[in-house]
This record gives C-alpha cells, sequence and structure tokens, in this order.
C-alpha cells in the first residue's frame, strides 16, 4: 500500500532529484533517498510503487520547480515587446534554471534513462512537450517578436547553453554566455516591431 503524507512524499522526490544529480539513475534507490531525505530505511519504498515510479515522479518535480515564480511572471508581462525584452526574458530563464542545478542535472539522467523506459519516457515527452506548447502559447499571447519556430529554436539553444554551464562550466565565461543569449535572440528572432 503507497502512503499518502504529501509533505513526505514531496521530501522523497526531491531526495531522489538530489540522488540523480549526484549519483545518476544508476545510483537512484529507494535506500540512497532514504539516506539523502534523512528517514529511516524504508521509507521510500512506502511512498512510491517502483523505482520507475518514483522517476516518473521526479521527472514531475523536476518541472515544478523550474517553473517561474508569481512575481517574475508579472514582470514579464509588463515588459516590453521587443528584442531587448526578449534577450532579458532568456538571460533570467538560463540563470533560473542553472540556479536549479541538481534538478537540471537530474532532468539529464531522466533523459538518458528514458531511452531504455518506455513509461519514462511517454511521461517525459508529454511534459516537454506540453512545457513547450505552453512557451508558445505565452509568447504568442505576449506580444513579443518572433514565431512559434523562433520559440521553438530558443528553447532547444538555451537548453544547450545551460547544459554547458552546468557540465563543463569552464568552456565559457560569463561573459561569453550573456554574449551569446543576445546574439541567438538576435539572430533566431525576426522582429517586426520598431
Amino acid at each position: 500500500m503507497v502512503r499518502r503524507n504529501d509533505q513526505r512524499r514531496a521530501a522523497l522526490v526531491d531526495a531522489a532529484i538530489e540522488v540523480l544529480a549526484r549519483d545518476g539513475a544508476r545510483g537512484l534507490t529507494f535506500r540512497a533517498v532514504d539516506a539523502a531525505a534523512a528517514v529511516p530505511v524504508g521509507t521510500a519504498s512506502n511512498y512510491f510503487s517502483s523505482r520507475d515510479d518514483l522517476l516518473t515522479q521526479a521527472g514531475a518535480r523536476v518541472y515544478e520547480r523550474l517553473q517561474p515564480d508569481e512575481a517574475t511572471l508579472a514582470r514579464q508581462r509588463d515588459a516590453g515587446r521587443d528584442r531587448a525584452t526578449y534577450t532579458r526574458l532568456m538571460r533570467e530563464l538560463v540563470g533560473r534554471v542553472a540556479s536549479f542545478r541538481t534538478g537540471y542535472l537530474a532532468l539529464l539522467e531522466l533523459r538518458l534513462e528514458a531511452t531504455r523506459r518506455p513509461e519514462l519516457r511517454a511521461v517525459l515527452t508529454e511534459r516537454v512537450r506540453a512545457d513547450l506548447d505552453a512557451n508558445v502559447a505565452y509568447h504568442e499571447a505576449s506580444g513579443l517578436p518572433g514565431d512559434a519556430t523562433a520559440v521553438k529554436l530558443l528553447y532547444l539553444a538555451m537548453n544547450w547553453l545551460i547544459v554547458e554551464q552546468l557540465t563543463l562550466p569552464d568552456v565559457l565565461t560569463e561573459a561569453e554566455r550573456e554574449e551569446l543569449v543576445a546574439a541567438a535572440v538576435e539572430r533566431i528572432v525576426r522582429s517586426t516591431a520598431p
């Protein structure tokens, strides 16, 4: 029987994210999650029906934690509608995602694991597709320059920039990353606005 204490479950999923980032998917065991969450041995197995269930819930939780807060969303809604604003939004995005280093590294582990686990692949595919669709819809409603293809190209470019920053942080300096974000927006987004 799977337990229902939502706070404990969230703490265990957050611990699973930390284990994934630190030890990879192969290191994700119920015992490792129990240790990371500082709970008695056997606790995680009471909350998750299987390791696949834990992997799937960790993937969903990373996306929850990567969402911008309401203050950020309000600031974005009130911002300008030009490429300079778009560049600032992309820099904020890269900073927000990179600041949750363990979450993003765990997500990379989950993506690799999804190549071997069809159920996890289905969940991640649905979640990533929904996230991408939400970004396109937000973009179209915001009046920012560019089209859906520009959003998708920036999504791909920013994701790899984040991977580079988190896995090999000395390849690019902070100034180079800032310049690359601006160049990506400038070259990808074709503005019809003045």
